[in-house]
């Protein structure tokens, strides 16, 4: 991750602590990486490492999330979207890919193998990818207030 960015985040959610969660532990990413059978990327994984669960410009979930973020982690979340689209085109996507957010619609925000960071639009069946990446989403979608 960008060091100006990742400075800029940390400023913020010093400022904000219910939007800032617990730091992940290697094990805790291990141990999610096996049980939904993914390799999380390095920007999710250096935010989840120095922030948990916190607001960027949105919600990014993890494991530990701050309390203004809601407690699903992102495991719970992608083995309930993947269930919810079994049998949707989109599954074959979601089933090798991760959950970190949801739109306000309740549609499923993941980065997929590629790293790119996906949402699944559940009333048109359509998905759009926001950004190649999630600090290239983060850089453009974070804004401190």
């Amino acid at each position: 991750m960008n060091d100006t960015l990742m400075r800029r985040l940390a400023h913020f959610l010093a400022k904000h602590e219910t939007l800032r969660g617990k730091p992940a532990l290697e094990e805790e990413i291990n141990a999610a990486e096996e049980k939904l059978n993914v390799k999380f990327h390095g920007n999710y994984k250096a935010f989840i490492k120095r922030f948990g669960g916190a607001y960027a410009g949105m919600p990014i979930h993890a494991f530990s999330n701050g309390t203004s973020i809601g407690k699903e982690t992102v495991v719970e979340l992608t083995l309930d979207f993947r269930a919810s689209y079994a049998g949707d085109e989109r599954a074959v996507e979601l089933n090798s890919s991760y959950v970190i957010s949801m739109t306000g619609a309740g549609d499923p925000i993941f980065i997929n193998p590629a790293g790119e960071v996906v949402v699944a639009y559940h009333d048109s069946d359509e998905r759009e990818v926001l950004a190649p990446s999630l600090e290239e989403l983060l850089q453009e979608s974070f804004v401190e207030w």
